[in-house]
């Protein structure tokens, strides 16, 4: 793996009572893609899915890590906790999270593969699109490609999510996604929960 390609990372205010890095598959952990930090009933995890775009190669990674994801999802779902996954999913799910989406429905990220993915997580396993649960300005965007001018013309792609266990649904307060300053070609997305830890 190049240096300085993937990695996730939690800060956190409270301290956790437990934190698990690795979501348990040698192939993706070696790629620093998942670290969970556990708060009495509530994990709150970080997750760097594959992106597929650079090869058919690297597509196929995407899809394995798709599967052995859902199967950890259904796993959470089973628990019993409250989980909050966050992060850059690499899947923009329906037309209105992704600018041009007539033109990428060919192009990983916005495959029907990967978007049915998604409709199975929240409309069968029952996950919860927390930026989804309040009504969002049109164009609502979480990257934008170093290309063109995506930024300046906010042709972007949402594709950073916070996913929400169901027993999550309804406790969002506020959502934003913060365009203040450019940090990369991703902009953060914080999600203002009713939840104590």
């Amino acid at each position: 793996m190049k240096k300085g390609y993937s990695g996730v990372a939690l800060y956190c205010r409270h301290k956790p009572d437990d934190v698990i890095v690795g979501m348990g598959n040698d192939e993706f952990d070696s790629e620093g893609r998942y670290i969970e930090a556990k708060f009495g009933n509530l994990s709150v995890i970080s997750l760097y899915m594959p992106s597929g775009s650079s090869k058919e190669e690297r597509q196929l990674v995407k899809y394995r890590c798709m599967d052995h994801m859902m199967a950890k999802l259904e796993e959470m779902k089973a628990s019993g906790r409250d989980y909050v996954v966050t992060g850059d999913w690499n899947i923009a799910h329906k037309n209105e999270d992704i600018r041009n989406w007539k033109g990428n429905k060919k192009n990983s990220g916005f495959l029907p593969e990967e978007r049915s993915w998604l409709d199975t997580l929240f409309d069968e396993v029952g996950f919860v699109d927390a930026f989804r649960e309040l009504e969002q300005e049109e164009h609502s965007y979480t990257w934008w490609s170093n290309r063109g001018q995506a930024w300046a013309n906010n042709v972007g792609w949402r594709i950073d999510y916070h996913v929400l266990s169901p027993s999550l649904k309804g406790k969002v307060l506020e959502t934003e996604i913060y365009k203040d300053e450019r940090f990369s070609d991703h902009s953060p997305l914080t999600i203002d929960y009713d939840y104590e830890i």
